[in-house]
């Protein structure tokens, strides 16, 4: 289980950050009272948990349950539990101009200016950023290169293009699915459904992927999507994209969508892109398909 700890200065980024690990697939809690971290480190270390990415923010906020973050790190590396510090650092002049842009008062100055608690708070963080295993500073960081600095520390190889693309099957009949970012309609090609034998089966099975694969043109559209796609996910990498919703559609999402959607998604597979596949529709059996 890969677990980390994320704190630093306030306005330094770490609501970007934990969002960047939700993309990740990262189980993650912000603001965890510090005492508690080790009870909920071995919680999610349990076999029956399933749960092998955690990230925990911990920053100024908790107020006087923050002042135990640093026996408590220090009794967990004690323990040789494995864990990482991340630590979100930022210049005095950057901060104080996002603090200006956000109208929001510093954690630490409710009764003093913005520069005066900042200078608290980085006495009060001054051995957590010793202990920190990563220190990203993120004066001149936009929240996209935030992002790609993040990802060159915490992206497993399963996801190092950085982007989650969801290929999902479905019917027109059913309506398009509403977060769908890209469609194809695949009703162009021969219909299994009126073959009698094929009718029962679905895109899944052996048969009605040989009838559907049968066609040059069924080969024809495969190819160029791919091309597409090829084209696109780059783009939609360097615009700081994490998710990627392909919707493949036929008359009932059964048959031919099921069928293409399976292609693309072994496709991408193979060319090491992080996909993941949906059939919407496959057990809706109601009319043509």
């Amino acid at each position: 289980m890969r677990f980390v700890i994320i704190t630093g200065l306030s306005g330094a980024g770490k609501s970007h950050t934990l969002r960047a690990f939700e993309d990740w697939g990262y189980f993650c809690v912000d603001n965890l009272p510090p005492k508690l971290i080790p009870t909920f480190a071995e919680l999610c270390s349990r076999s029956d948990t399933n749960i092998e990415k955690v990230a925990l923010g911990v920053d100024i906020r908790g107020g006087v349950f923050f002042n135990d973050l640093e026996d408590v790190l220090k009794e967990m590396r004690a323990r040789k539990f494995k864990f990482e510090v991340l630590f979100l650092d930022a210049s005095d002049e950057v901060l104080i101009k996002r603090y200006k842009e956000s109208r929001r008062k510093h954690p630490m100055g409710a009764d003093s200016r913005t520069s005066v608690a900042l200078n608290k708070e980085k006495d009060k963080l001054h051995s957590i950023k010793e202990m920190a295993d990563n220190i990203i500073d993120t004066s001149h960081l936009s929240v996209k290169e935030l992002k790609e600095e993040l990802s060159k520390i915490y992206l497993n190889n399963m996801e190092s293009t950085g982007i989650l693309i969801n290929i999902v099957s479905f019917g027109f009949k059913h309506g398009i699915p509403l977060d769908a970012d890209l469609v194809f309609d695949v009703r162009f090609l021969p219909n299994p459904y009126y073959d009698e034998k094929l009718r029962p089966f679905n895109g899944n099975h052996k048969e009605v992927q040989e009838y559907v694969l049968g066609y040059k043109q069924s080969h024809e559209f495969i190819e160029k999507l791919m091309d597409m796609l090829r084209f696109l996910i780059p783009y939609y990498i360097e615009e700081g994209k994490s998710q990627l919703i392909v919707a493949i559609g036929c008359t009932g999402g059964q048959h031919r969508s099921v069928t293409i959607a399976n292609v693309i998604h072994e496709l991408l597979q193979k060319e090491g892109n992080w996909s993941v596949i949906d059939h919407r529709d496959i057990h809706k059996n109601t009319g043509a398909h």
